[in-house]
């Protein structure tokens, strides 16, 4: 390596480390890490003036579909669950399931992995414990058992674009989110029949520890009628962490439950097959929802307002991440350091990367935040592997595997709530689910693998 190489290398490194540890140790939000932290090591580079500032505009620029589709995609599910389109799948759960334990807990993972489909872990988890709580409640049932299959069937359905890792492994390698997400989508299916297979087993205990009891008559009480739109009130629980989750009655749109659900069926399918780009997909099926739904200006006005919060947080992100991924790239910073990287691994591991990555994705993704490990981290593994032959594209899925290990770590804000609401201590959350969790990593993998999604050995 020249010099320059090595320098390059040392500053790049540099630049990661000391990104992971300003927003690990929280001394600044990643939004601030992002922009700030590369612009300081390109300085010190010897990049300025208008060559910085076009790497990154460039950087802004690749990512700019990404935030568009994340923008549009946050706020037409917001809106879909303002309109009271899962209500029904609420309300037929919550019938099916009974007096018998076994189907409480399947009927909690089924419930959590359609809510999951709106990509946000507060909301899935607001709407699953108001729901499913007062049941296990009633029937002494442990309350782990439904905090454990809530989070494992968030942990599966957010690899959707909009739901957050998959954007940022899409982002931080610049790549489209749908050529990651579309051939996901049987490996989800399979992890997610792995998460009903594991609430089957936990329900199955709590038949036999309990068998089936005979309840009251009452009626479930606040939460149910939350769900159903029969009551005024807010989740008093929620505190309103999650913009969208807590609604009214006058949200709701009974009448156009059918329309909402064809129009949300539409548009999963010309997702799949690629009818438009996803950002045009979702810019036109938020704008027709909305007409459709809330067709006074001013009530149009509400809606966007209500789940502003989330969107700016959520695409300022990504758009700070294209001016670290654009000084990372422009200043060949990324390449230095994946070729050092290639310099150190074994001849014999570099083929097998992709796996290598998926497995280090559980630790990884734990001890460390999302951010930190998609644009610090694999960035460089992605950069190293190309070299074997591995795309950016395979590198991007298989490091989504770890993410039903990630939500069980103690740097997910989600994750306290969901315990909270649920009135478990973290730790027992912890310790009850992990290998549970650990075990749907894998099966993923394995799935990912079967379907040539990432290649074993390049």
């Amino acid at each position: 390596m020249t010099d320059s190489s090595v320098i390059l290398t040392l500053l790049g490194f540099g630049m990661v480390a000391t990104f992971m540890a300003l927003i690990m140790m929280r001394r600044l939000s990643p939004l601030v890490a992002l922009t700030l932290v590369p612009i300081v090591f390109a300085l010190l580079a010897g990049f300025g003036g208008q060559e910085l500032g076009k790497m990154m505009l460039e950087g802004i620029i690749k990512l700019a579909p990404t935030g568009v589709m994340l923008m549009f995609a946050i706020l037409y599910f917001g809106l879909m669950i303002d309109a009271g389109l899962f209500d029904p799948v609420v309300r037929q759960i919550l019938k099916l399931v009974g007096n018998d334990p076994l189907k409480i807990v399947l009927g909690s993972a089924i419930l959590a992995a359609f809510v999951s489909l709106d990509g946000d872990g507060s909301t899935t988890y607001m709407i699953c414990i108001a729901s499913m709580l007062p049941l296990y409640k009633r029937l002494g049932m442990n309350p782990l058992k439904l905090t454990c299959v809530t989070i494992l069937a968030s942990g599966v359905m957010n690899l959707t674009p909009w739901g957050g890792p998959l954007a940022r492994a899409a982002s931080a390698l610049h790549i489209d989110p749908a050529e990651v997400f579309v051939p996901m989508i049987p490996a989800m299916t399979i992890g997610v029949l792995g998460v009903f297979a594991i609430a089957l087993w936990l329900g199955r205990a709590e038949r036999r520890r309990l068998g089936y009891v005979r309840l009251a008559p009452a009626p479930l009480g606040f939460d149910a009628q939350f769900l159903t739109g029969d009551s005024a009130e807010t989740v008093a629980a929620g505190g309103g962490l999650a913009a969208g989750a807590v609604q009214t009655s006058n949200l709701r749109r009974p009448r156009l439950l059918w329309v909402n659900a064809l129009l949300t069926t539409v548009l999963m399918v010309c997702l799949i097959l690629g009818v438009m780009p996803l950002p045009v997909l979702f810019m036109a099926a938020f704008s027709i929802a909305l007409l459709i739904n809330y067709p006074k200006l001013e009530e149009q006005r509400q809606r966007i307002s209500e789940h502003a919060r989330n969107v700016i947080a959520v695409v300022s992100l990504i758009f700070a991440a294209g001016v670290f991924t654009g000084i990372l790239s422009g200043t060949g910073m990324v390449t230095a350091m994946s070729q050092s990287l290639i310099a150190v691994i074994p001849a014999q591991a570099g083929p097998y990367l992709a796996p290598i990555t998926a497995l280090v994705s559980m630790p990884f993704t734990f001890f460390m935040s999302n951010d930190a490990f998609y644009f610090g981290v694999l960035p460089v593994v992605s950069e190293a592997a190309g070299a074997y032959g591995v795309t950016p594209v395979e590198m991007a899925r298989a490091s989504l595997i770890g993410q039903p290990v990630h939500l069980l770590s103690p740097l997910v804000p989600s994750t306290y709530l969901l315990v909270g609401l649920a009135g478990v201590e973290f730790g027992e959350h912890q310790k009850f689910t992990m290998l549970w969790a650990v075990l749907i990593c894998l099966l993923l993998m394995t799935a990912a693998l079967m379907l040539g999604l990432f290649p074993f050995a390049a």
